[in-house]
């Protein structure tokens, strides 16, 4: 294959965190790995992301030559095309990935980018760039998360069902905010205040007050469940068994609760409150690695700039959901089209005997293949000057702008997912 192909396989970093999925219990991370050169399965150890990209903590590299993706395309940046290039520099704006969560990520959220550059400026050895985070999970698995605020009346309807909630956030706190959300119709500025005014206090409780509420309302939960729905009563018990008397525990009672069943998407905005709970789903985000973080979690925790960062939207779990189309002249191909600039994502879902053929997007893109239900070569990438047989489930492959390109299955069912930019 000439070195100047505009399409060619990458060798992708799999990275270890202590929530990941252990390799034995099926890890997609680990599974996908498995073909990479250098890889050492080991089932025992937790396989967390696979970075498919040109980020410094865990740059992708050229599977023939062994260059450095972000140093290849600075070197050819006819790869990204003309109008990414002028409107994004020579580099990726996206960072695409596979995630296996087998325990809950932390409360967290993405700063703006006006935020992302005041936080470098005063943090630079925690907040590492200048860049914002918008991110994008499509589900593999079943998945579930916490995304969104709930609406305030169901937040109210929790201070009185879970006393520990209301004792944790103080009794002036909880009786003011039921007074003002149990009936009537306020307005969306009285919303986001009443947010921030609950918010704000759980955040900042006292650790010692936290964990022994946490401790009354887990008995409670597995004496009699609590009066809890059984999605409440379960997620309590296992961030509790995960995270003992942290102050995440309650956010199941401040957030929403978001189940994704496999090809379902939710879009994650800057400054919004979120955590990934558990499930394998393909991620992508503006290249960037700032998380601000304020509980289940063993790193920095900054709750000042959280509490004051956030939005306080509020809607229910159903409006976190993406609601994807169809993408321009394919047959089997859907768009997961985030409203921001830095990436989209393709998913394109072949039958035994079919083939998708895409005209070219004018920006690069990258190509991961999660399914191969055939077996070794019974997928197939093209594009005008060659082709590759796809021998392995997370095969990765990076595609040059303006590149048209055919995906065939010949044996089975093909899944493959596909991060791209335009300008």
């Amino acid at each position: 294959m000439p070195a100047t192909s505009p399409v060619f396989e990458l060798v992708c970093g799999a990275q270890s965190y202590d929530w990941g999925k252990l390799g034995k219990d099926g890890s997609k991370v680990s599974h996908f790995a498995k073909g990479l050169p250098e890889f050492e399965y080991d089932g025992e150890k937790p396989y967390a992301e696979l970075w498919m990209g040109t980020h410094p903590s865990c740059p992708s590299k050229l599977l023939k030559s062994g260059e450095d993706l972000k140093q290849y395309v600075k070197s050819h940046p006819e790869l990204l095309g003309d109008k990414v290039v002028q409107k994004f520099g020579d580099d990726l704006p996206f960072l695409f990935k596979v995630l296996a969560i087998r325990k809950a990520l932390s409360i967290q959220a993405h700063p703006d980018k006006k935020l992302a550059q005041k936080l470098h400026e005063e943090k630079p050895d925690v907040y590492k760039d200048p860049n914002h985070k918008p991110e994008m999970a499509v589900a593999l698995t079943d998945f579930s998360g916490f995304c969104g605020f709930r609406p305030p009346s169901e937040i109210a309807s929790f201070l009185d069902k879970v006393p520990e909630f209301a004792a944790v956030v103080g009794s002036s706190v909880a009786d003011s905010f039921k007074a003002k959300f149990q009936s009537g119709s306020p307005s969306e500025e009285d919303k986001k205040a009443g947010l921030k005014e609950i918010f704000a206090p759980l955040m900042k409780a006292d650790d010692k007050l936290v964990k022994d509420e946490a401790n009354k309302l887990v008995e409670r939960v597995k004496q009699d469940g609590a009066g809890l729905a059984e999605d409440e009563r379960e997620l309590v018990k296992t961030l509790d068994g995960d995270f003992p008397g942290d102050v995440g525990i309650f956010c199941a009672f401040v957030l929403n609760i978001v189940h994704l069943k496999p090809g379902e998407a939710a879009f994650l905005k800057a400054d919004e409150p979120h955590a990934y709970l558990d499930g394998d789903i393909m991620e992508c985000m503006a290249t960037s690695d700032n998380v601000v973080r304020a509980g289940l979690t063993p790193k920095l925790r900054d709750v000042p700039t959280l509490v004051s960062m956030l939005t306080y939207t509020s809607s229910p779990p159903s409006e976190q959901i993406m609601d994807p189309v169809g993408f321009r002249s394919t047959k089997h191909t859907t768009l997961y089209d985030p409203p921001i600039d830095e990436f989209s994502v393709l998913l394109t879902d072949l039958k035994d005997g079919e083939t998708e053929s895409f005209d070219g997007i004018e920006g690069p893109s990258i190509l991961i293949f999660t399914q191969v239900a055939g077996g070794k070569d019974s997928a197939t990438l093209k594009w005008s000057q060659g082709e590759e047989k796809v021998h392995r489930e997370g095969q990765v492959f990076f595609i040059g702008a303006g590149e048209k390109v055919d995906i065939s299955a010949q044996g089975g069912r093909v899944v493959s997912y596909r991060a791209f930019v335009e300008a």
